[in-house]
C-alpha cells in the first residue's frame, strides 16, 4: 500500500520550497515518516560531470545507484515520465506521507502556496477548488476558496490538517486507533 500524496503547488516564485521547508520538520515532530518528490518538467541533471556516476550513465548505463551506510540515490532513464502513484509505490512504500513539490495536474489532493506580491491570483479559487482537489490554501492575504486558508509561517498548523485529514490524527494531538 502506497502513502498519502499532498502535492505542494503554486505559481513560480511563490515560495513552495520554503514553505516545505518549514512543514517538514513541523511532520516530522509529530513523528510521521515523510518522503518528497520534486517535480520538474523539463530534464534535469543530477551528476556532475566527472562524477562516477555521471561517467557511469554516460558508458550506458541505464540505471545508475550510488550507496553508503547513510543514503542511497538512484538515477534512472525512463521511457516516460512516471505517475506518482508509480513512484511511491516503487520508491516510498517505507514512508507514511509524501509531500511533492509540483505535480498540479496530478490527481492527488494538493496544497496550494500563494504570495500576493508574487501574484496577484492564485491557481486555484471558489470554482475549482474540488476540480483541483484543493484540501488548503497557505497565502499571505485571505483567499476565497471554502478550504481553510493557512499564513505563511503557520507551518504546524498546517502538518496537524494533514495529520488529522489523511493520516488519522485526532484534534488532542494523538493518534487514532
Amino acid at each position: 500500500m502506497i502513502p498519502p500524496i499532498i502535492c505542494i503547488v503554486g505559481k513560480k516564485k511563490s515560495g513552495k520550497t520554503t514553505f516545505i521547508e518549514k512543514l517538514l520538520p513541523e511532520l516530522r515532530a509529530l513523528g510521521i515518516s515523510v518522503g518528497t518528490i520534486k517535480h520538474d518538467a523539463h530534464a534535469f541533471e543530477m551528476d556532475r560531470e566527472g562524477k562516477d556516476s555521471w561517467r557511469h550513465r554516460q558508458a550506458g548505463a541505464q540505471t545508475v545507484t550510488v550507496s553508503s551506510p547513510t543514503q542511497l540515490a538512484v538515477i534512472k532513464t525512463v521511457d516516460k515520465e512516471l505517475t506518482l502513484p508509480q513512484i511511491a509505490e516503487q520508491f516510498f512504500k517505507d514512508r507514511q506521507l509524501i509531500i511533492t513539490e509540483g505535480y498540479f495536474r496530478s490527481d492527488q489532493p494538493k496544497i496550494e502556496v500563494h504570495r500576493s506580491d508574487a501574484h496577484e491570483r492564485p491557481l486555484c479559487e471558489r470554482g475549482n477548488e474540488d476540480e483541483k482537489q484543493l484540501i488548503a490554501m497557505v497565502s499571505d492575504v485571505g483567499v476565497n476558496t471554502g478550504k481553510p486558508t493557512f499564513g505563511l509561517d503557520e507551518a504546524k498548523q498546517v502538518a496537524a490538517h494533514i495529520a488529522r485529514q489523511h493520516l488519522g490524527w485526532v484534534q488532542n494531538g494523538m493518534w487514532g486507533a
